[in-house]
């Protein structure tokens, strides 16, 4: 069984990346989409949203991050697919389900749900494009408002080269409502022969272990879950149903994920908030730290008062 990080816009980004690869066992993760429009983009983006490109396309725990472009021309996500892969990208994938309103207006990204001979174009010019040896895989919803053309567009991505597909379990309109229709990826998985890896809703064993049977899948792909449970990997592979990983461990991931490169400080304490914010779903401590840290907006002062806590979990024992 392969368990994937998936690429989430703000949320899965290299500092995320790097803390989530340390403590869980994916086979690899996919990079926030990077929007392609007219032009090749300069290496510095590539680099911005995937400096793992630096060390062999790989986090420091020496996970493969592939990735992910998303866009509509297919001239030009063919020659910025190629550039990625010279600067070491080790595999593309193409970004077919992000529901962002002003994504679709620029017919991007679920919108193309609709039009399965243009994500053809897209996922062929793409294979075309780089060498043999790099796979080019897709990400798919089950449909934009509907599920009319759900089977088409597997089928337009199969045929254009991909060597695997990615569906999230629900259509553009259900955004990301609970549940996710992991029934319906079964029909899609049944209709290819390339590997089919299901995603959605997925936050603890018992949700993988269920996907997996109705989807038909063997492989998943973790998202929001992963982030709220960072050792939600190790509890599927491990069949567990509650978290195995300490709240004193993971202060220390805390510590980690603060002391990592941020553009400015004030963003990296709102990172480090909204991670806070999903870890309390599945950690009490996190709930009662956030009352402590809410108004703190240094991420030295922040530092300080995990380290504080760190001690405090310490002298417990």
């Amino acid at each position: 069984m392969k368990l994937i990080l998936a690429p989430m816009e703000g949320l899965t980004d290299p500092v995320m990346r790097d803390v989530l690869t340390r403590v869980g066992h994916f086979d690899w993760c996919v990079t926030e989409f990077i929007r392609i429009t007219n032009s090749i983009l300069p290496d510095h983006v590539y680099y911005n949203y995937c400096p793992e490109l630096k060390n062999d396309g790989k986090t420091a725990a020496g996970t493969p991050v592939h990735v992910q472009l998303l866009g509509n021309d297919a001239d030009m996500l063919a020659v910025n697919a190629e550039r990625a892969v010279s600067l070491g990208a080790p595999a593309i994938d193409l970004n077919f389900g992000c529901p962002a309103k002003t994504v679709n207006k620029h017919k991007g990204g679920a919108i193309l749900l609709d039009e399965p001979e243009v994500i053809h174009q897209l996922v062929k010019a793409v294979r075309n494009a780089v060498p043999s040896h790099i796979p080019v895989s897709a990400k798919m919803r089950l449909g934009y408002l509907d599920e009319n053309h759900t089977l088409d567009n597997a089928h337009a991505i199969e045929d254009a080269g991909a060597q695997w597909l990615t569906v999230h379990a629900r259509t553009k309109a259900d955004g990301y409502t609970p549940p996710a229709y992991w029934e319906k990826i079964y029909p899609i998985q049944d209709a290819l022969t390339i590997n089919v890896i299901a995603n959605g809703e997925i936050w603890n064993y018992e949700h993988a272990h269920a996907c997996r049977q109705q989807s038909g899948c063997h492989d998943l792909m973790l998202g929001r879950g992963a982030v709220t449970t960072p050792d939600l990997t190790q509890c599927i592979r491990q069949q567990a149903n509650h978290h195995l990983l300490s709240w004193a461990a993971l202060i220390e991931l805390q510590i980690q994920f603060l002391s990592g490169p941020s553009k400015t400080e004030l963003a990296m304490v709102g990172r480090y908030k909204q991670w806070l914010g999903m870890m309390s779903k599945a950690y009490p401590e996190a709930q009662d730290l956030w009352q402590v840290v809410k108004r703190i907006k240094s991420v030295d002062e922040m530092i300080q008062q995990l380290k504080y806590q760190s001690v405090a979990q310490q002298t417990k024992f």
